[in-house]
């Protein structure tokens, strides 16, 4: 069984390390410091099991899983506070509490090899999903092009637009294809910075140049890009409470 440890503790990884030589038929083909160099390890190498630290700088665990091309089996190591880890218990192979026993090891390294010698590893979108709801609000965005990965700040975001299974996301730079739903990122932006101003739409309140009637009942919001966009009633509802609570 192949293996790859990304974590951006030193100490963490050669705990795996010399807990993993109790076990002579695993090899432990890299380690990685960050997540940059944990997604192109882990999508040139192909492992069958990741050991995955939760809160790194940069690219955390959470983001890194949406960046794999064919995810391997996913045990999780990380200091993650336990209430959140329980969100995505069921979906994860297992998760190592820092800092944990040898026992406790062995008793997850022993289920990932059942789990693998069964095929019953769980699909990446599952594993994204309750890892997603283990954090309150997002503060970036990851986006992969090709090779290159792109980290966008929620706070560079100007407004998003529903494509049927995916939202384009528009920066004062570039829009993005992400695989999404607007109820994902409307649960998952942070109220305070976001609004839901159609079905279609989500905009930051940051980037508002002015919102004047269109129709009845209708209304247009201008952006400071210059992007003009429609606002349902309740959405200008929306706006109204936000201007009415600043």
């Amino acid at each position: 069984m192949k293996v790859i440890i990304i974590d951006d503790e030193s100490l963490a990884r050669e705990i795996i390390k010399k807990y993993l030589s109790d076990f002579p038929k695993i090899s432990v083909i890299a380690e990685c410091s960050n997540g940059f160099e944990g997604v192109k390890a882990v999508n040139d190498l192909k492992p069958d099991l990741l050991f995955l630290d939760i809160q790194m700088p940069k690219l955390s665990g959470f983001e890194l899983l949406e960046l794999l091309e064919k995810p391997p089996a996913i045990i999780f190591t990380t200091a993650f506070d336990q209430f959140a880890i329980k969100a995505f218990e069921v979906n994860a192979i297992d998760y190592l509490l820092k800092p944990f026993p040898r026992e406790r090891f062995a008793e997850a390294l022993n289920k990932a090899i059942t789990v693998l010698n069964k095929n019953q590893s769980k699909p990446l979108d599952e594993l994204v999903e309750y890892a997603d709801k283990a954090q309150k609000y997002i503060d970036k965005i990851i986006i992969k092009i090709n090779n290159r990965i792109i980290i966008t700040p929620v706070a560079e975001i100007v407004y998003l637009e529903a494509r049927d299974d995916y939202v384009m996301i528009y920066t004062p730079t570039g829009k993005y294809l992400k695989q999404k739903t607007m109820k994902f990122y409307e649960a998952r932006l942070n109220p305070s910075d976001f609004i839901r101003i159609h079905r279609s739409y989500i905009i930051n309140v940051s980037f508002i140049k002015n919102i004047e009637l269109y129709e009845k009942d209708t209304y247009r919001v201008t952006l400071k890009t210059n992007s003009v966009l429609p606002v349902s009633k309740s959405g200008f509802k929306r706006v109204k409470q936000f201007i009415g609570n600043n």
